[in-house]
């Protein structure tokens, strides 16, 4: 089996995952479903050969110390793929996510206009929350991209890998690739500062000493834009300061309540027509969210983006209330994903539709 007919296959079927691993047929994710192409198992030699065809020598250097290792690759001028090799049971496995070419717009995603408020902004830590696989990549690029066409500032993006390629517009932007272009992302962040920024991408908060230096950098002057892994304002929230030692924690709410500007959590939910829908949590900060930051009472959160809808703040189960109601997304769909299920089926009518 050949690599390269496997990533047109994912590019013209228009699937968002490749996985190729030992004992089963190739498969794609189209839609959010897995889907078996090709003709036979692969075999450790297949997945051993495939690997060694994309794989850069440093990052086969690191897989074969490592046991995993990830990068970006262009197939032809076709796309563009987030690969990730990996070891498993002692034979190689991939996962290769293909990078949409193009930009997609705020009315594409799905993105609230109260979102596009926070790009005119000149200071501040605006973090963009989900799962793995629930669009953080595409909806930052899209707000890079705006910034890139309508304000004259220097970008700097700390990526691994690079996803999507921003040449310059209005903006000077540079792209900088953890791995290849600078060490680690916290090297990245601490360096950055000395280049003149005035909006950072920092694609992963993954550890205390690039959260930190986020958090230096947005109470500085700079626009920040970070990602976590978390679902929802107040877990995100909780989650940065519980990566502090206790005796840090009171210090960093002060600062978390003073820097952060926002916080957009959002999830891909599956539609009635085999596509998949976002759905968004949208925190905007204000006095009352700074309060309960700095008190730690990160509980109340909820209930202040519940009462401030008109300040463009949105619940991730009103969202899903919203996307059933316009028959985006069906009602069990939506009621897996609430954060209260009994409380939204409730509103939903019991169980019928309203």
């Amino acid at each position: 089996m050949d690599i390269h007919a496997l990533m047109d296959a994912a590019f013209e079927r228009g699937a968002s995952d490749l996985h190729l691993s030992v004992g089963r047929r190739p498969v794609l994710r189209i839609g959010g479903r897995l889907v078996e192409i090709g003709e036979a198992a692969l075999t450790p030699d297949d997945t051993a050969r495939m690997a060694k065809v994309i794989a850069p020598e440093r990052n086969w250097q690191e897989l074969e110390a490592t046991g995993s290792t990830d990068f970006g690759i262009a197939h032809q001028d076709k796309c563009r793929f987030r690969a990730s090799i990996l070891t498993q049971k002692g034979s190689r496995g991939i996962v290769m996510r293909q990078i949409p070419q193009k930009l997609l717009t705020f009315d594409q995603i799905g993105l609230p206009a109260s979102v596009k408020q926070l790009l005119h902004l000149h200071r501040g830590l605006v973090l963009v929350t989900g799962p793995t696989g629930s669009g953080k990549t595409t909806t930052l690029s899209t707000m890079i991209d705006w910034i890139n066409r309508n304000r004259d500032v220097h970008i700097i993006t700390i990526e691994d890998p690079v996803e999507y390629y921003h040449t310059h517009q209005m903006s000077q932007v540079t792209q900088r690739e953890v791995g290849t272009d600078v060490t680690t992302f916290a090297e990245a962040m601490r360096r950055a500062l000395r280049q003149d920024p005035d909006v950072i991408l920092l694609g992963e908060m993954r550890d205390l000493e690039t959260t930190s230096a986020a958090i230096t950098a947005a109470e500085t002057g700079h626009l920040v834009f970070g990602t976590l892994h978390t679902t929802g304002a107040a877990r995100t929230v909780d989650r940065i300061i519980d990566q502090y030692p206790r005796e840090q924690q009171e210090q960093i709410r002060s600062q978390l309540a003073q820097s952060l500007v926002a916080v957009i959590s959002q999830i891909l939910v599956p539609t009635p027509g085999g596509g998949r829908a976002a759905a968004f949590e949208i925190m905007l900060s204000n006095a009352a969210i700074e309060n309960h930051i700095r008190k730690c009472e990160t509980f109340k959160i909820p209930s202040v983006i519940q009462t401030s809808r008109r300040q463009g703040m949105m619940l991730m189960d009103d969202c899903l209330l919203d996307l059933w109601r316009e028959g985006r997304i069906d009602q069990e769909v939506a009621l897996e994903r609430a954060f209260d299920r009994k409380a939204l089926q409730l509103r939903m009518g019991g169980g019928a539709a309203e």
